[in-house]
């Protein structure tokens, strides 16, 4: 699975806390296994430790809940190609705000 990452993103991740980039360091490999078992299938189960969804009013974007409890930290994706590959483009992270622009 490959990734890209846009300027809005790098700007959110460097204001979160290091609690919470360890938060999203901890759950990545559980995200990252998700995504490649949804490339090779698309009815494949998010696990129930990420909350993965379609992002309300935002065709095509997604967001991943990487903290149930607090602190909020959620991030907005979308699939793209990378490469000739199915990859994820990471768009915003942070708390509940980011959704005002996913």
């Amino acid at each position: 699975m490959k990734f890209e990452v846009t300027a809005s993103f790098r700007r959110d991740l460097k204001r979160l806390s290091k609690g919470e980039r360890a938060i999203v360091r901890e759950t990545l490999p559980t995200f990252v296994a998700a995504c490649e078992r949804f490339a090779a299938d698309r009815t494949a189960a998010w696990p129930a430790s990420v909350r993965v969804k379609d992002v309300e009013d935002a065709p095509g974007i997604w967001e991943v809940t990487f903290h149930f409890a607090g602190p909020d930290i959620r991030a907005t994706f979308e699939w793209v190609q990378i490469e000739g590959q199915l990859g994820v483009r990471w768009r915003r992270i942070g708390g509940h705000s980011i959704f005002k622009s996913p």
